[in-house]
């Protein structure tokens, strides 16, 4: 008799016994694959960005800026730092919903962030932070309840675990 496990991207086949070892080898097979695929979602991540897109609520470009954009964050924990010709900007935030799934790590697959971004002031504003990975491109997508027609987009320059 054959066991055939498929979970996300890996394929486990293998010939049973009627013995407990191969049982658990399968199990320990099962666990070991799902840790790889979401290693990156327990990780501390970083992306770059060079340019920043501004969007209208349909997703049409408005505007953009050349400004160097680093959101480094985990499961808890974002923050976001901007610096163009007007200075240095930095918001910070306390993670209150995380979704991560990603089928080949930092290239394809989707985390989406639920957050309250504050600045150096201490105001604060909602978003809901969208980082996808598709075709080798990696995007992040901000967008707030409280500026239902305004998005901000960032193509990454760069998006791994944080050193």
């Amino acid at each position: 008799m054959y066991c055939i496990i498929l979970y996300k991207t890996y394929i486990f086949v293998y010939k049973l016994k009627s013995n407990m070892k191969s049982t658990f080898l399968a199990l320990v097979l099962l666990v070991a694959g799902s840790t790889v695929s979401l290693a990156q979602c327990d990780k501390k991540v970083s992306l770059h960005s060079s340019k920043t897109q501004h969007l209208d609520g349909s997703g049409k470009q408005e505007d953009t800026a050349d400004e160097q954009t680093i959101v480094d964050f985990d499961k808890s924990d974002i923050n976001v730092s901007i610096t163009n010709d007007d200075g240095d900007q930095k918001m910070t935030g306390k993670i209150k919903s995380y979704t991560c799934d990603w089928k080949v790590p930092f290239k394809e697959g989707k985390t989406v962030i639920s957050t309250t971004l504050n600045n150096d002031n201490g105001e604060g504003r909602d978003f809901t932070i969208t980082i996808e990975g598709k075709d080798g491109k990696v995007t992040l997508l901000a967008e707030s309840p409280d500026m239902p027609d305004k998005k901000i987009k960032l193509d990454a320059d760069k998006f791994g675990e944080k050193n």
